[in-house]
């Protein structure tokens, strides 16, 4: 008995343990008198409790999560198992070279592959984001503007479709930031893009492509041209990369910088807090501004090379979320380049099916052939009926379906932008067709039980406004 730890103890030996503050180095006014009041529950108690739990929130392996623009794909398990294993997890941030060769090789042959995809000569994997992949890119081209004699070009041109981090970034980066329209077509205004080229010393144009419209940049060499004849650069925002893979390349395109979300294109987890990974690729006249070090490879080792004198620095401790680059690695090599294609060309398809099917029971938003997204719009809903896109998203909840991302992009007036991606089956499709086509026919019906929604959750309602600043993480206050 005297040799079992404090906590096997009987409740009645408990009395008789005192604990030294000394021994523990807590004060004795701290030290607790009682014990705690744990409820005394069986294993299986335990476990369906949590099990329970478990079913509450949504997620990719427990339903669809059409989330337009964020590309949440079902994410492999056998990923999770490969980047676990113990050789990479328990690897010493400060191990030498030598005793990291396969490690190293991974990140190099991700590179490789990376660069090939998406036409560029290097990426770093030291941002840990797509939003710090963006901050990343525009320090390497105000390092590259400012090599070259002309720091005074200090104006980002951002689409009003751009994702809200585009500015967030350009700002911190130190740039002024001016917004290009989108015409009637859903694309670029050339005339306007052309008059800010013309009106600002002009440092970079930051797009999408495909827009968060879900449409292809038809006129993207002219725009690159624009760009590039008033001595700036293009730096190509990757959440959308899923549309390309195979298909197109951004470097192809004119792009100079790219940013890729892996946590988005490349199978690995997207959601609660991360860790991301936003990789940063460059072409050949770019790759000394990159953080070091590079990973390259020497006499036939590979090598951390910190030479370049014209480095913006680290911006990230060691090289990056390398969890989530090893993931993203085997990704690209389950699928294989014609894998790959086919992933894009499956994402496209499954949207182009779901926008012709839903296109006459909501109203869409530009009637254009999409790429892997599309943005429905609930405004003539709201103006007949009084219901807006969130009574839609929450009415969804019902029906086990997570809401597509709403009031995104903003010039699109009550938007619903819905992204299937290439996990979903016909069937799948199919479902969430009925589901939409049903919703549809309860507005007309019974509005008032999407004011109400959701109402099979166990959480109703909220104020989301309230909940965010007043946040109720317990049922105890």
């Amino acid at each position: 008995m005297k040799n079992r730890p404090i906590f096997y103890k009987k409740k009645e030996e408990l009395k008789n343990v005192k604990l030294s503050a000394l021994s523990v180095g807590i004060p004795e006014n701290l030290i607790r008198k009682k014990p705690l009041r744990f409820p005394t529950l069986a294993e299986n108690e335990v476990a369906r409790h949590y099990t329970y739990l478990s079913t509450l929130n949504h997620g990719v392996d427990s339903g669809f999560y059409p989330l337009g623009s964020c590309t949440m794909k079902y994410n492999f398990k056998i990923l999770e198992k490969i980047a676990g294993n113990e050789s990479f997890s328990n690897i010493y941030p400060f191990s030498s070279e030598e005793d990291i060769q396969g490690l190293l090789e991974i990140l190099y042959r991700t590179d490789k592959s990376l660069s090939e995809i998406f036409g560029y000569a290097h990426f770093t994997f030291q941002p840990a984001a797509g939003s710090h992949g963006e901050h990343t890119g525009l320090l390497i081209i105000r390092a590259f503007h400012k090599d070259n004699g002309e720091s005074d070009r200090d104006v980002v041109l951002i689409p009003d479709t751009a994702h809200g981090t585009n500015p967030a970034s350009a700002v911190l980066a130190g740039y002024k930031v001016r917004k290009i329209p989108t015409n009637d077509q859903g694309n670029l205004d050339l005339e306007f893009l052309k008059k800010e080229v013309s009106n600002y010393k002009v440092a970079a144009l930051m797009l999408t492509n495909p827009s968060t419209l879900g449409l292809f940049e038809t006129q993207i060499l002219e725009i690159a041209e624009i760009v590039h004849d008033a001595g700036g650069l293009l730096y190509y925002d990757g959440a959308n990369a899923n549309a390309l893979m195979g298909i197109i390349r951004p470097g192809d395109m004119g792009f100079d910088v790219c940013h890729l979300n892996l946590h988005k294109t490349f199978g690995t987890p997207h959601g609660g807090g991360g860790p991301g990974s936003g990789p940063v690729g460059v072409k050949d006249f770019l790759v000394p501004f990159l953080p070091n070090p590079l990973v390259k490879m020497d006499d036939g080792m590979y090598v951390l090379d910190s030479s370049s004198k014209k480095s913006i620095g680290k911006v990230h401790g060691f090289y990056g979320n390398i969890n989530v680059v090893i993931k993203a690695f085997v990704f690209i090599i389950m699928y294989g380049r014609d894998g790959l294609k086919h992933v894009s060309q499956q994402a496209i398809i499954n949207a182009n099916y779901l926008q012709e099917k839903l296109k006459d029971v909501y109203k869409l938003a530009y009637n254009r052939r999409c790429m892997h997204e599309f943005v429905l719009s609930a405004a003539k809903l709201k103006k007949d009926f009084g219901i807006s896109a969130l009574d839609i998203a929450k009415r969804l909840i019902d029906y086990g379906i997570h809401p597509p991302t709403i009031y995104f992009p903003q010039i699109v007036s009550e938007s619903m932008m819905m992204e299937p991606t290439e996990s979903e089956s016909k069937e799948e499709l199919d479902d969430f067709i009925q589901i939409m086509t049903d919703i549809r026919a309860e507005i007309e019906t019974n509005p008032e039980i999407l004011h109400d929604a959701p109402i099979t959750r166990v959480v109703g309602r909220l104020d989301e406004a309230k909940a965010v600043k007043e946040p109720k993480l317990t049922a105890l206050d």
